[in-house]
């Protein structure tokens, strides 16, 4: 596992005389005192799902041959942990039952037990019986060593999950380090890599319950959440004084979030951003949920991700230019066009998602969308506080999350687990082979084999450690070709050259002819526009930028570092207007709102300073496809 980190305060507690997860110290559905459960943080705890328990039976019978484990009558709680891929702790009578993980090696799900699981066990695979000499040195959290087993399964293979046993009782689980073969042959060194040892004398509790009952036992830790956001969404409207909105995802933490300002306020507008990467069910729930409601719908539609992928490449963790293209430019324009003094919108935002959020303020505004004041009154609510909730106000929440999603959204989104993609393959094969297939056409001509698809390398420019070592153990190697034809490349031609009064030209060429008339509204923000015959002319504090359809840009100014300046404006801009994508993310940035936005084409008003600060904000300019 990962390093732990805290994101906030870790609020699991358990109920023993109900059976239910309880958010604090007292059940309200009983007066009982509750137990608090130890999780790995940030604990950001939720509901198990149909599915999710059956996907955690199914690992235990492959890997230790006990079908059907978990009962379908008791209320079981995960944990996302933090690992390399997906990691998921399961808690089943307030009890660690063990942790589910997809193993990103062998791309499936495996169970990792712990001894209140293995008790509960019958046993036909994966079992290794110790020596009781071995109790002492496995109870002091030392490795199972070859000598000191007994018997085991003859199947076990090197990294498999195993449970030890001594005298008919688990005392410890971990990961196989040799095969079942050379276990029984009692070979030296490491036989099991001990994770988790102990005998469980915690009881069985018996099952029954309900998510109505679990909704029973925090009834007054829910009233003091909701009393408090609500608090929060009118003071924050009444001291902003903007219209009201709020940012629909069709995720379960922006309905929780529509249903509190739904309290709270009683006039607002819902803003929902189709990307064009969103789910058919979540465009649908967002549809569902207005009407459910009676609620005023403003809708953006995002230009193609697909005809913007070509000039960015895949997008990866570390430059995400897909949420700028298909979600801050379009949700910019929404608010430009509706709003004239901007708004205010409250969106489903939880500072245990990640430590950037952690570290957010409660009320922000996007430098990225200037047009818009938001604000989270869920800022300090857990999955399971949104989740109860839902359950309580009987919300009408996305059905992905029944069929094993954790996450709704983009469904390529590359902060996504391979276990994330897995779904999408099984359930929407034809959206995955799409993409698959841009991956690998995009990997032939950058060099990365097919296996950087297969492993989701992809999503990285620079792999995480953890990663890099995947990479190594797998075999697999990354061979940039030697030269390849970027679809617009820019080079300087002669450099700087002195002029006799003193300033400085310089000469650099586009690889491909320039469309004048499509890149002139955006030479704006680089001074004053002329067009001549087969050129255009701008002028900016004294220094000029010529730029021919020919593809050959000239920049002359005072000095040579001016020139620079002025030159690295005009390439930067003739970029823009060549591959815009027309995701309205400049309309936004404009302070004195000189940018407008219709279709795919941007007109820039004569109101335009020439400030620049559309320019650095681009996302052609930002996330510059490097490969």
């Amino acid at each position: 596992m990962s390093r732990q980190v805290y994101l906030g305060k870790l609020v699991l507690h358990w109920c023993d005389s109900c059976n239910v997860p309880v958010l604090g110290k007292k059940c309200s559905r009983c007066g009982s005192p509750t137990r608090y459960v130890d999780c790995t943080p940030p604990g950001d705890v939720r509901p198990a799902f149909p599915f999710d328990v059956d996907l955690i039976n199914k690992s235990i019978e492959e890997s230790f041959g006990h079908p059907d484990l978990i009962p379908g009558d008791k209320l079981v709680v995960l944990n996302k942990a933090p690992y390399e891929d997906r990691l998921d702790e399961v808690f089943v009578d307030g009890r660690m039952f063990g942790a589910v993980r997809f193993d990103p090696f062998r791309l499936k799900w495996m169970f990792m037990p712990r001894a209140f699981a293995a008790k509960q066990m019958k046993v036909t695979k994966g079992f290794v019986i110790a020596d009781k000499g071995a109790e002492k040195p496995l109870l002091g959290s030392s490795n199972l060593l070859g000598p000191g087993v007994v018997d085991c399964d003859e199947d076990i293979k090197i990294d498999d999950e195993v449970i030890v046993f001594l005298e008919g009782r688990p005392i410890a689980v971990g990961r196989a380090k040799m095969t079942g073969a050379d276990m029984r042959e009692r070979k030296k060194g490491v036989a099991v890599k001990v994770r988790w040892n102990g005998y469980d004398d915690a009881p069985v509790l018996k099952g029954g319950q309900t998510w109505q009952d679990a909704i029973d036992a925090n009834r007054e830790y829910l009233m003091s959440v909701e009393g408090e956001a609500l608090g929060f969404i009118k003071r924050v409207a009444g001291q902003y004084g903007l219209p009201v909105t709020v940012s629909y995802s069709g995720g379960k933490d922006s309905l929780a979030t529509l249903l509190l300002v739904k309290k709270a306020v009683p006039d607002f507008e819902v803003l929902y951003v189709n990307t064009g990467l969103e789910f058919a069910e979540t465009t649908q729930n967002v549809y569902d949920v207005i009407e459910k409601y009676g609620l005023k719908l403003k809708k953006a539609e995002a230009e193609s991700f697909w005809d913007a992928a070509p000039h960015f490449g895949p997008p990866s963790v570390e430059a995400r230019w897909c949420c700028k293209v298909c979600k801050l430019g379009p949700i910019t324009s929404l608010i430009e066009n509706s709003y004239a003094d901007g708004c205010l919108t409250f969106i489903g935002q939880r500072r245990y998602e990640s430590e950037v959020r952690a570290k957010s303020q409660r009320v922000w505004q996007n430098p990225w969308v200037g047009n818009q004041i938001s604000a989270s009154p869920i800022q300090h609510w857990t999955a399971l506080h949104i989740w109860l909730y839902l359950f309580k106000e009987n919300a009408p929440y996305n059905p992905l999350y029944e069929r094993g999603f954790d996450r709704i959204g983009c469904w390529l989104c590359p902060s996504a687990s391979l276990a994330d993609y897995e779904f999408v393959k099984a359930n929407y094969p034809d959206m995955w082979k799409r993409w698959e297939g841009f991956l690998i056409d995009y990997g032939k001509k950058v060099g990365y084999p097919p296996e950087y698809v297969k492993y989701g390398l992809w999503r990285w420019k620079r792999l995480p450690n953890k990663w890099e070592e995947l990479r190594k153990t797998l075999g697999i190697e990354l061979k940039r070709p030697e030269a390849r034809e970027e679809p617009l490349s820019f080079s300087m031609v002669s450099g700087y050259r002195p002029c006799k009064d003193g300033s400085a030209t310089a000469e650099g060429s586009f690889n491909v002819p320039l469309d004048l008339e499509r890149i002139r509204p955006y030479m704006r923000p680089v001074g004053n526009v002329k067009e001549a015959d087969g050129m255009l002319y701008i002028s900016r504090n004294g220094g000029s930028v010529q730029a021919y359809a020919t593809g050959t840009v000239v920049a002359r100014a005072q000095d040579k570092e001016k020139a620079s300046e002025l030159m690295s404006l005009a390439e930067k801009s003739i970029r823009r207007g060549m591959l815009c994508v027309g995701c309205g993310v400049c309309v936004g940035a404009c302070p004195i709102n000189a940018i407008t936005k219709e279709g795919h084409r941007v007109t820039v008003s004569e109101a335009c300073t020439s400030c620049g600060e559309c320019i650095e904000k681009c996302p052609l300019i930002k996330f510059k496809r490097e490969a």
